[in-house]
């Protein structure tokens, strides 16, 4: 993946006139920045989704993908820890059955992907401010974000220094440092995908209206990006 492939990604979805990328298109933006993404394959049929979870290797995650439903998690259209060829089977009728819920939903497929080894939850985010322009947001994932509003913001380009106080700032940076026997996250890999989004943000500045990368995994070694959604202007 190139930078010049995430124009061509956000082109067909103008095409397609849509102004919301699904997961599996906005982690390929991301891919082409740099940063890390789960290992995943967008399967069209159950045919497809064994093939692919064999070659990922179980266990895998099954997801529901579809610009109409930015929001899986309520609809039940992500299952995790599939161990067996079984229990995907099991997993991607019950996925089937969302269209039922979603009446104008268009299924693109279902996203297969590897389960990503234990570490903290972290959000990045950016959205455009009508007097700065994009403006790129941390805060630790779930609770933090969403009831404490524990987050940074910095108007980009970003240093390294920048991104490092980014982090260091939040009320629950003791978290990422391993706090009462928790994971030690690698800062520097924070850092790198901060700094990516940051050229992201300002490369695609005229396309962009808003996006979010939730989770993403800070672990010992490197971090991934789990789940994203990025919203056109």
């Amino acid at each position: 993946m190139s930078k010049n492939d995430a124009i061509k990604i956000i082109e067909d979805v103008k095409k397609d006139g849509r102004r919301v990328l699904t997961e599996y298109e906005s982690k390929k933006i991301l891919s082409a920045y740099g940063i890390p993404i789960t290992k995943e394959k967008l399967a069209k049929d159950l045919d497809e989704s064994i093939k692919f979870a064999k070659e990922i290797g179980y266990p895998v995650v099954l997801k529901i993908v579809s610009p109409e439903i930015t929001h899986k998690t309520e609809l039940g259209g992500v299952k995790i820890n599939i161990k067996s060829q079984k229990e995907l089977e099991e997993a991607y009728n019950n996925l089937m059955k969302i269209k039922d819920k979603v009446k104008n939903a268009k299924i693109h497929g279902v996203l297969v992907q590897e389960m990503v080894q234990k570490g903290n939850e972290v959000i990045l985010g950016m959205t455009q401010d009508p007097q700065f322009g994009p403006v790129v947001m941390f805060g630790l994932g779930g609770v933090f974000v969403e009831v404490l509003k524990d987050v940074s913001f910095r108007i980009p380009p970003l240093t390294r220094r920048d991104a490092e106080e980014m982090i260091k700032e939040i009320k629950a940076y003791p978290i990422l440092e391993g706090a009462r026997g928790g994971v030690v996250s690698d800062i520097n890999a924070l850092i790198d995908c901060i700094l990516k989004l940051s050229e992201l943000s300002l490369d695609l500045e005229d396309e962009l209206k808003e996006m979010d990368i939730n989770p993403l995994f800070a672990m010992e070694k490197g971090a991934t990006a789990v789940d994203s959604l990025i919203l056109l202007r």
